[in-house]
């Protein structure tokens, strides 16, 4: 009994592993080609997700490439317009350099007045007695010379004064953009409040946007009426602000805080060469002093150097040896920021 049930349970576990060992043998391909399919379709998958991140990486590099580009285009625009701009800003015709110097007079009117300054010169150089040789270089000094000079003063002071003012503009429209008002409101705000010259500079930016130009393109004209590198800075600032976005804000106070540096370091650079300053004044006095005190002692001893020929042109060859050292010591002393 034990021995035919031995042999029973072996003969149905060996047809058992008969049926499954056929049925594995019909069923291989199928489960292999499910196999290879489940691996095709892991395959799939990945390569869409390794896709997907390489179109997102892709799209993050051209938008990158894109804005790059953009931001140097304007660079380039903006370098070439401030090319033009330092052109007029070195050598500008006289019609702008009486806009630069606050002057609201004409072109032909200033000549006019050159030459009623030029005649006065020059009677005063005849009323004082000098040699006749003398009175059309002093006719030219009055016409080209002195002019011309009075412009450059007031042309200089203007921009002194507007540089003084300028950071606390800058500082007024930072807080009045962080407060959520827009640009365009503390332009306005600087163009009624500020004290002059700031708020004539930006009345024209108000003016011009009433006339349909836009802020950035107005900011940038600021510099053809006041010939500093600081107004050329705001109107790149503002430029590429629009263009390629940011925080403006944040600009206009790194602005401000680079402005205020360069003040500083131009304060401490007149502070170093006010020594050397002295110096060039007591040298360039000492020649007169001494003059003076001969004369003073022994005016016979001196006054050959004024009523002879031979010293007139001692006197004019000194001159231009002295203008010459001095004009040097210039140049030593006067340091661009």
């Amino acid at each position: 009994m034990f021995g035919i049930d031995t042999t029973v349970l072996a003969f149905i576990a060996l047809a058992g592993f008969s049926a499954g060992a056929v049925a594995y043998a019909f069923l291989f391909n199928t489960i292999a080609e499910e196999k290879a399919t489940e691996r095709r379709l892991d395959t799939v998958k990945r390569a869409e997700t390794d896709r997907s991140v390489v179109n997102a990486s892709r799209d993050r590099v051209a938008e990158a490439a894109k804005r790059r580009k953009s931001v140097q285009d304007s660079l380039k625009e903006l370098d070439a317009k401030q090319l033009a701009a330092d052109k007029n800003i070195k050598k500008p015709p006289l019609r702008i350099q009486l806009r630069q110097a606050g002057m609201k007079v004409s072109v032909e009117r200033f000549y006019l007045y050159s030459v009623v300054c030029g005649v006065v010169v020059t009677a005063l150089a005849f009323f004082l007695k000098a040699p006749l040789l003398v009175l059309p270089g002093a006719f030219i000094a009055g016409v080209l010379g002195l002019p011309r000079w009075f412009v450059s003063f007031r042309r200089a002071r203007r921009v002194k004064a507007f540089l003084n003012e300028f950071p606390n503009a800058l500082d007024i429209i930072v807080r009045a953009v962080k407060s959520g008002l827009p640009l365009n409101d503390g332009v306005r705000l600087i163009a009624s409040e500020a004290p002059e010259p700031v708020r004539g500079e930006f009345r024209r930016i108000v003016e011009s946007q009433q006339v349909g130009m836009s802020i950035p393109e107005a900011a940038m004209r600021m510099q053809e009426t006041m010939p500093c590198p600081e107004a050329g800075f705001f109107g790149i600032v503002i430029q590429i602000q629009q263009q390629a976005g940011g925080n403006l804000s944040e600009a206009l106070g790194n602005l401000s805080r680079v402005l205020r540096d360069r003040k500083k370091m131009t304060a401490k650079v007149q502070a170093l060469s006010m020594e050397a300053k002295a110096s060039a004044a007591i040298i360039g006095a000492l020649p007169f002093i001494v003059a003076l005190l001969v004369y003073m002692s022994s005016p016979n001893y001196i006054m050959p150097l004024f009523t002879t020929s031979t010293g007139h042109l001692i006197l004019g060859v000194a001159g231009i040896w002295m203008s010459i050292g001095i004009f040097v010591m210039r140049k030593m002393m006067n340091f661009d920021v």
